[in-house]
């Protein structure tokens, strides 16, 4: 547990980040988590505001069977199947989070105190079944303060149009490239133009658009390593941070555009980069780069919670870190190009593997689940 003294010595630079408009978000959730308090003490004493989840996450949690035996146990009484089974207890986590994030979204006029739940990624190249799956969860879910995520793939961004014009926030994930970045912006305000047509108040959708970071770099320096030049060497820890920086400049555009004024009468919401992946990779660099150098007004930062407690103790929060660096980003985005590394193929190869992990991830979580509804005497089918 976290005590008063390590709140007072820790909290300064959290606080910073907070009030440099990062809203600080949580990278992971379950049931033990919920339950023992934890997460209402990391609202109370960490500046933490919202909760993100993926598959990964519930499959460590749920594959664990810590805190989810009772509800297993249930669940093979009625035998259900298994996606049935995994539903039930994803959202049961994803409400009861919200429930204590209520306070938050109600302080912040919703921007604020939200949980992401994602749809299946194995519907993430096929438009129709993902909006369908977000409508199903945003249902299931039952909290005005959830956040559906929608993978930014091809088949995503016409789901996040349609969902998004039916009034349900959403968080959009996977995003890599700033091509596809730009058109995940388009989707928003497309589905907001439907959403105002249909007569739903503007101002009561919420949207995030979460960039990943950390596995830029995992990419690049490892293409930078094979060369092993002392150009490509200098370049190692630099393209992740430009190409983020390079998407709070398109965001910047977009949400100053002549589109986004004609909506603005209707009071619409901005959709807000958030920075995910943001736990370092790489064991020399320090803990907390992607936190300190991506500081910049109306973003979110969701970390998991070693990262978050670095922040804590030695994160080097000194104001904005990403709107005086557009030039030097580009320059270092160049520079790797340069080289003959691909930043297209870089971006498209990271999107392919980050749908393939989580398709890994639920699948997992799948047979975990299938395992233990057997094993209660049920066959999971």
């Amino acid at each position: 547990m976290i005590t008063v003294t390590e709140v007072t010595a820790t909290a300064g630079a959290l606080k910073r980040l907070s009030d440099e408009g990062v809203s600080i978000w949580l990278d992971d959730l379950s049931r033990k988590r919920i339950e023992s308090g934890n997460l209402a003490e990391l609202v109370d004493t960490r500046n933490v505001v919202g909760v993100t989840t993926n598959p990964s996450i519930f499959q460590a949690a749920i594959g664990s069977g810590e805190g989810y035996e009772e509800q297993l146990a249930d669940l093979a009484v009625r035998k259900v199947t298994v996606e049935e089974a995994v539903r039930m207890m994803t959202t049961a986590d994803v409400r009861a989070a919200a429930d204590i994030l209520r306070p938050v979204y109600e302080a912040t006029g919703g921007q604020d105190g939200r949980v992401s739940i994602e749809v299946d990624p194995r519907l993430a190249h096929n438009t129709e079944a993902t909006i369908a799956e977000a409508k199903q969860l945003a249902w299931l879910v039952d909290r005005s303060n959830v956040m559906i995520k929608i993978p930014a793939t091809k088949a995503g961004l016409p789901a996040i149009t349609e969902v998004i014009g039916k009034g349900i926030s959403v968080n959009v994930t996977l995003i890599f490239s700033l091509e596809r970045y730009r058109e995940v912006m388009d989707a928003y305000l497309a589905g907001l133009e439907k959403a105002k047509a249909a007569g739903i108040d503007l101002a009561t959708i919420h949207s995030v658009a979460s960039f990943f970071v950390s596995r830029v770099d995992s990419e690049i320096d490892k293409r930078l390593t094979a060369l092993a030049t002392d150009e490509a060497l200098a370049l190692k820890g630099k393209a992740a941070l430009a190409n983020a920086r390079l998407a709070y400049e398109a965001y910047e555009d977009v949400f100053s555009s002549a589109r986004w004024t004609v909506l603005a009468g209707a009071k619409p919401n901005k959709q807000r980069p958030l920075w995910a992946s943001t736990g370092v990779k790489d064991p020399s660099y320090k803990d907390t780069l992607y936190v300190d150098e991506l500081v910049a007004p109306g973003t979110v930062n969701t970390m998991p919670e070693a990262t978050l407690n670095a922040t804590a103790d030695h994160g080097d929060i000194h104001g904005d870190t990403v709107t005086g660096g557009y030039a030097q980003a580009r320059a270092d985005l160049d520079a790797v190009e340069r080289l003959g590394i691909s930043y297209d193929v870089v971006v498209k190869q990271l999107e392919d593997e980050g749908v393939a992990k989580f398709e890994v991830a639920w699948q997992d979580l799948l047979d975990a689940v299938a395992k233990s509804l057997s094993g209660k005497g049920v066959d999971g089918e």
